[in-house]
């Protein structure tokens, strides 16, 4: 709505037909949780709607792009399970989808708002735009271009064209009434336009910024919703007057909140990781990251907070978002990774923590590793953990300080007792499972005099190296009898030999 709070220039939510929506993601970085969310949501409502979803790539920033940032993109999208109707590697009927192959679309709307009047060559350099920066900051005054080319007379431009001083193109911005639009979740939001300063639309390398090259694709590509991060909100006025300016209808907006460290600043690397890679390294499950994003200025109305896929889709609404910052909280989503590990099959879990567990693991067949990952599923709360915790299982020699086979309230001479008669134990016990372990063990317990707590914890060290594991009598029982033996035997010999 442009100057006239009566008048609506914004599609209809109730008129719009088919719902198309999109996100146009800048490969100069690679994928990170904030992009995701904005993914996750623009792809709920469009499954939700029946509508499209389209990947847009907006490569007009020559000098930042990262060489693999699109395949990164592509790679994190379907690693979460997710899928696009239009857009890189699928085609569709509104291509090409790379900013940098549509220019003479951008070059041809730009003429037509110069040759209008309402647009104009700039041809200020970036000193003199530095200097009027710094006078501005000195008089503590908003920065912003000060219109010193809009008035040029046209030889003055014809003049300067032929003197091949390189310029940028700029929007006219009107000067006097105020610019409003209508947003899903903030409400109606206005501008005065004299606060906006004559944007460029057309930089002097003949690419176009933002403002101009996402309209022109929205329009083009007939996109209905635009489902954007709320740090766009001050810049879609601008937007609104070029919608205006080129007698276009504008989508129907929604802003989302941002994402938020705990300490409610923009989340960055100094919360913790940020990008899916660290992620997907780190162990985490990409159905519990995207349960965990649906979340995150989100919210269902209910105390449910598993999710799956579907459901997402079904319960999904914009009148749900929330209009402040989502907090990312690394721990509760440490607690979402861990519900969906506990949920697995035993199959499942060993196939998902092979990659996790080294070279060593590819000689353990699958049932082996089943064994192992069961004692550990309700411990996990990344894949990545699984390493460290089930080393022990994997080497020929346990590395620990021989002191911490001795627990409180036993001597030297006790603890190398009950370790040898406990590998004397382990080589004559008839079954090998948890419940004959421990029955045997605390009868064991009892012949020497000690608390079970002592005994046990003697060999949970010798057996494991370590003072926290699964249970004890399970994770023997996967160990096997000769590495228990061996393993307690060791332990004699270790503590023997420094008496």
């Amino acid at each position: 709505m442009i100057n006239d709070p009566t008048r609506s220039t914004q599609h209809s939510a109730l008129s719009t037909p088919a719902v198309r929506v999109r996100i146009a993601p800048s490969p100069t970085g690679l994928p990170h949780i904030g992009t995701f969310r904005t993914f996750l949501f623009n792809w709920l409502f469009a499954r939700q709607k029946g509508g499209a979803f389209v990947i847009r790539i907006e490569d007009t920033d020559r000098a930042r792009l990262i060489p693999g940032a699109i395949e990164a993109l592509t790679e994190a999208v379907r690693w979460f399970g997710l899928d696009w109707d239009e857009g890189p590697e699928v085609g569709g009927p509104y291509g090409p989808y790379l900013q940098s192959e549509r220019l003479p679309t951008y070059h041809e709307q730009v003429e037509r708002l110069v040759r209008d009047g309402r647009a104009y060559r700039c041809y200020c350099t970036p000193e003199r735009l530095d200097a009027l920066r710094a006078e501005q900051q000195a008089r503590k005054e908003p920065p912003g271009y000060d219109r010193l080319c809009r008035d040029l007379t046209d030889i003055e431009r014809a003049r300067r064209d032929a003197a091949g001083e390189p310029s940028v193109v700029r929007f006219a911005v009107p000067l006097d009434g105020s610019t409003t639009f209508q947003d899903l979740i903030h409400g109606d939001v206005t501008w005065e336009n004299r606060v906006l300063d004559d944007f460029v639309i057309l930089k002097s390398d003949g690419y176009p910024t933002y403002h101009l090259a996402h309209l022109v694709d929205d329009h083009v590509m007939e996109i209905t919703h635009v489902l954007r991060g709320d740090e766009w909100i001050s810049s879609t006025p601008r937007h609104m007057l070029l919608y205006e300016a080129l007698g276009w209808v504008p989508p129907i907006f929604a802003h989302l909140p941002a994402i938020l460290g705990p300490d409610r600043k923009k989340l960055s690397k100094r919360h913790g990781p940020t990008g899916i890679a660290a992620f997907q390294e780190a162990g985490y499950l990409p159905e519990a990251l995207l349960n965990y994003l649906g979340l995150c200025g989100w919210s269902p109305g209910t105390d449910q907070e598993i999710f799956s896929l579907k459901e997402l889709v079904e319960q999904f609404s914009l009148e749900r978002v929330n209009q402040t910052g989502a907090i990312f909280d690394h721990a509760k989503l440490d607690w979402f990774n861990g519900v969906y590990i506990r949920a697995m099959g035993p199959q499942e879990l060993a196939v998902r923590l092979r990659p996790f567990l080294g070279e060593t693991a590819g000689m353990l067949d699958d049932d082996a590793l089943m064994a192992i990952s069961g004692l550990f599923q309700d411990r996990l709360k990344t894949l990545g953990e699984a390493r460290e915790l089930m080393d022990f299982f994997f080497v020929d020699r346990l590395e620990y300080q021989a002191a911490m086979l001795i627990q409180k309230g036993m001597t030297v001479a006790q603890t190398i007792e009950g370790l040898r008669r406990s590998a004397v134990l382990a080589a004559e016990i008839a079954s090998f499972d948890p419940e004959a372990l421990e029955s045997a063990y605390r009868v064991l317990t009892d012949e020497l005099g000690l608390k079970p707590l002592q005994l046990f914890m003697s060999i949970r060290v010798a057996s494991t190296g370590m003072t926290a594991t699964p249970p004890l009598f399970a994770t023997m029982a996967v160990l096997g009898r000769e590495r228990c033996l061996r393993r307690l035997t060791a332990a004699v010999e270790r503590l023997s030999g420094s008496m």
